[in-house]
């Protein structure tokens, strides 16, 4: 992997070779994160077809929140552990498996609305508006393409959405409208790019907004999604 690394390297903008480097969260130089990206990317010979095998590999990683209070959880290689994590960890997976694969990736945070939340998650966020959702940037070419491999596709049929599609080379944030045709996720405000999960702050940010959530998932009371009840 450090030859694949090191050719991109040499075709890196010099202002963008930080986004190759591991971070501690992105933690892109662990063995099993090395290991995953060559398996994912083995028959992938263009930056724009690595790009699309790692989003799916990520996409279809199950989407369930953790306690924001375990740093742990941000990191990527306890993901692809794991095999579960919520927006922002499922981010760092996807930045580590591209920096692992010689793509430059960083992550991008954003307060996104949903205008489909049902009553009872409204009351336990006490607004439709979803703060700091983690998404990526990667680097194809030249320029920066966003995705967004929040949702698996079992759960956007849970939800009625189409699951999101990348074709690796136009930018695939989250979905806007639900099958049905009615406004589902507006992004309303960016809070910039970033080399590592900013984990601390985020962990203290999730419990100032959002005290109650917080509690329900540190003390079990989000029901594990029906992929990962088999396994536990």
């Amino acid at each position: 992997m450090g030859a694949i690394s090191g050719a991109m390297m040499n075709i890196c903008p010099e202002s963008e070779r930080v986004y190759l480097a591991p971070a501690e969260y992105v933690d892109s130089d662990h063995p099993a994160i090395v290991a995953a990206a060559w398996a994912i990317c083995g028959p992938a010979r263009t930056d724009s077809e690595k790009a699309r095998a790692i989003y799916y590999y990520v996409r279809e990683i199950v989407y369930h929140a953790a306690d924001f209070a375990d740093l742990n959880s941000y990191r990527a290689s306890h993901v692809l552990h794991a095999g579960h994590g919520y927006c922002g960890a499922k981010a760092s997976l996807f930045a580590a498996l591209c920096r692992a694969s010689g793509l430059p990736a960083r992550l991008l945070f954003a307060d996104v609305t949903n205008h489909i939340a049902t009553p009872q998650t409204r009351a336990k966020f006490g607004s439709s508006l979803y703060a700091w959702h983690g998404y990526n940037e990667v680097m194809i070419g030249d320029r920066w393409v966003k995705v967004s491999p929040t949702f698996n596709s079992s759960m956007c049929r849970k939800i009625g959405v189409a699951p999101l599609e990348f074709d690796g080379v136009s930018d695939a944030c989250l979905q806007a409208f639900d099958e049905a045709g009615n406004t589902f996720l507006t992004y309303e405000k960016f809070h910039g790019a970033f080399h590592d999960v900013p984990a601390k702050f985020l962990a203290a940010e999730m419990y100032r907004l959002y005290p109650g959530v917080c509690a329900a998932i540190r003390d079990g009371e989000f029901p594990l999604p029906v992929e990962l009840r088999r396994e536990v």
